[in-house]
């Protein structure tokens, strides 16, 4: 199937000269949506992944279907204020200034093999922060999946050494 008929471009959003991918008709789509979620499961079914680390908030859509698939469990990476226990937490630059992401505080056995799971990437920023908090929580970076991938952006580079598989890539 060709998932990029399924993924509407809306110009000048969020503001002008910015291409945006809209995944929303994707995710509208059961058989688009099923396709994708083999697409990005299946390059880690043999790699021992033992839990998918799921970035806020289109991560979620993805990392649990894929979970199911793989067998594994899902580690919600947050924004911060919204994990109820205590987390860890990781603050990296923007663009446009800093953010945060936090994880609960004992989520991962030690040496946990973590997928981490994202809708699109872009300058790899948030995903290397997530790669970044799971190692400070114990776990070990398999790699990570994304649907999308806007190559010129650098992303992959910015992840490197950890592998890093897109299913649809500009």
């Amino acid at each position: 199937m060709d998932l990029t008929r399924h993924i509407r471009p809306i110009p000048d959003f969020p503001k002008p000269g910015i291409l945006f991918r809209d995944i929303t008709p994707l995710l509208a789509d059961a058989g688009a949506f099923a396709a994708a979620i083999q697409a990005l499961a299946e390059p880690w079914r043999n790699a021992g992944v033992m839990a998918i680390a799921a970035v806020e908030a289109r991560g979620f859509l993805f990392a649990g279907p894929m979970a199911l698939e793989l067998g594994v469990g899902v580690i919600p990476v947050r924004k911060p204020g919204k994990l109820p226990a205590d987390t860890i937490s990781h603050e990296y630059d923007l663009e446009y200034g800093r953010d945060k992401l936090e994880m609960h505080k004992g989520v991962l056995p030690a040496g946990a093999r973590v997928l981490v799971v994202d809708d699109v990437l872009a300058t790899g920023g948030t995903a290397a922060a997530c790669m970044r908090l799971i190692e400070a929580g114990g776990g070990h970076v398999v790699g990570a999946s994304f649907l999308v991938e806007i190559a010129p952006l650098g992303g992959r580079e910015r992840l490197a050494p950890h592998r890093v598989e897109s299913v649809i890539i500009y």
